[in-house]
C-alpha cells in the first residue's frame, strides 16, 4: 500500500523544487551568534599552512587559446597560449630580446611570435625565456611560480571532490583590493549567505562547524550546511560542505540532495599591487555542475545556454562578497598604520579582522 509519504519521496526525486514563502528579510534567525570570528580565524589559520606546491589559478580553460593571452600572478607578468596539439604553454610575457609584451604576438604553427622582431618562441627554453610549468584540469589553468610561492613544489596542484561525468562548468573572475585571505575568510563564513545573499540563499543553518583552536584531521575541518538555493520563489534545499584544501582555495560540494556532487570552487589568486600600492586579488569561481538524473546528459548539450546564466549568478555573489572582504582589508590596514611603529601591510594576512560594532 503507498503511504503519504511515498508519494511524497517520489515527487521530491521527481521534482527537486520547493515553493518559497515571500521573503520576510528582517525575520530571520539571526546568526551573529553562531558566527564566531575565532573558529572562522581558526579555520582560515589552518588553510594557510597547508601546502600549495606553489600552483595559482589564473583563468578558465577555455579562455586560453591559439591566441595568446596576457595576465599578471603576484606581480610576474604572464603569457599564455595553446599550440596546434593544445598543449598549454605559459611563460614570462617579457621578451627576452628587448622587453616586448609577448601577449601581443601572434601564434602561428604553435609558436609565439614576437610582434617587435620576430622572435619565435615555441613553448622550451630558449633565447633565455624559461616557460613556467603549467597544468590544465579541464577547468581551470594553473601555472606554478617557485619563486613567489616559495614551498616544495609539487607536480599537479591541488585539486579535490571533482564530480564525475557528466558536468557543465562554468568560471567567472572579478578582481578587488584585498588579499587572497580576505577571500578565503568570506567563504569559511557560510553564516552570512541568507543575510547578505537572500536573493540565493534562504533557510540556512550550519549543522556542523569546526572547533576553534588546535590542528584537525582533513575530514573534521569542515564546515557543514544546509541551505536552500533560491531561484526566485522556488527553492532546491541541499546539504552542502566547506572545505579548503590549500591556501587559496575555498571548495562548496553538494554532499546531499539535487545535484549531489556539485561543486563551487572558489581560487584567490594575487595579481600584483594597483596604481594605488594596494595589493589586488582574483577570485576565479569554478561552478561544475552535476546530477545523477537521466535528464542530465540533456541539459549538457544546452551547456552553452546555460553557462552565461551560471557564470552571470556567481559574478553577482562575488561583487556583493569582493564588496566585503575589500572593507576586512581596508579596516585591517587602517588599524595597522594607526598603530605605533608600524608601517606599511605585511605580504598576507592570516586572519580576517571584525568589523567594528555599533
Amino acid at each position: 500500500m503507498t503511504t503519504v509519504s511515498d508519494l511524497r519521496s517520489r515527487l521530491t526525486k521527481a521534482w527537486p523544487f520547493e515553493v518559497l514563502p515571500r521573503l520576510q528579510w528582517a525575520t530571520q534567525r539571526p546568526t551573529h551568534a553562531d558566527a564566531s570570528p575565532a573558529v572562522i580565524q581558526a579555520a582560515l589559520a589552518r588553510s594557510q599552512r597547508r601546502p600549495s606546491g606553489n600552483w595559482y589559478v589564473f583563468g578558465a580553460s577555455t579562455h586560453v587559446t591559439r591566441k595568446p593571452v596576457g595576465t599578471n600572478v603576484a606581480g610576474t607578468e604572464l603569457v599564455a597560449w595553446r599550440d596546434d596539439v593544445e598543449t598549454l604553454h605559459v611563460g614570462p610575457a617579457e621578451c627576452p630580446h628587448l622587453g616586448a609584451d609577448l601577449s601581443t604576438g601572434r601564434v602561428e604553427c604553435g609558436a609565439l611570435i614576437c610582434p617587435w622582431h620576430g622572435l619565435r618562441l615555441t613553448g622550451r627554453r630558449q633565447a633565455g625565456w624559461k616557460p613556467y610549468p603549467s597544468f590544465d584540469d579541464g577547468v581551470l589553468v594553473w601555472v606554478r611560480l617557485d619563486h613567489t610561492g616559495g614551498e616544495a613544489p609539487t607536480d599537479e596542484p591541488v585539486i579535490v571532490h571533482r564530480p564525475g561525468k557528466p558536468t557543465v562548468a562554468a568560471v567567472a573572475r572579478l578582481t578587488g583590493t584585498c588579499e587572497p585571505a580576505d577571500v578565503i575568510a568570506n567563504r569559511l563564513d557560510p553564516w552570512h549567505g541568507s543575510w547578505f545573499h537572500p536573493y540565493s540563499f534562504t533557510k540556512l543553518d550550519v549543522l556542523h562547524s569546526p572547533p576553534a583552536a588546535g590542528d584537525l584531521p582533513e575530514e573534521r575541518d569542515r564546515l557543514t550546511v544546509a541551505v536552500t538555493f533560491r531561484m526566485g520563489r522556488l527553492g532546491v534545499p541541499v546539504i552542502a560542505e566547506f572545505v579548503s584544501p590549500e591556501p587559496r582555495t575555498i571548495l562548496m560540494r553538494i554532499v546531499d540532495g539535487e545535484g549531489s556532487g556539485s561543486v563551487v570552487e572558489t581560487h584567490a589568486t594575487p595579481v600584483g599591487l594597483g596604481p594605488d600600492g594596494l595589493p589586488r586579488t582574483a577570485v576565479v569561481e569554478a561552478v561544475i555542475a552535476h546530477s545523477d538524473r537521466n535528464g542530465f546528459r540533456y541539459a549538457t548539450r544546452a551547456a552553452p545556454m546555460l553557462t552565461p546564466f551560471m557564470r552571470y549568478t556567481a559574478t553577482r555573489l562575488w561583487r556583493d562578497d569582493l564588496a566585503y572582504a575589500e572593507r576586512l582589508f581596508e579596516i585591517r590596514r587602517r588599524r595597522m598604520l594607526s598603530s605605533p611603529g608600524r608601517q606599511g601591510l605585511p605580504a598576507q594576512a592570516t586572519e580576517p579582522v571584525r568589523p567594528p560594532t555599533g
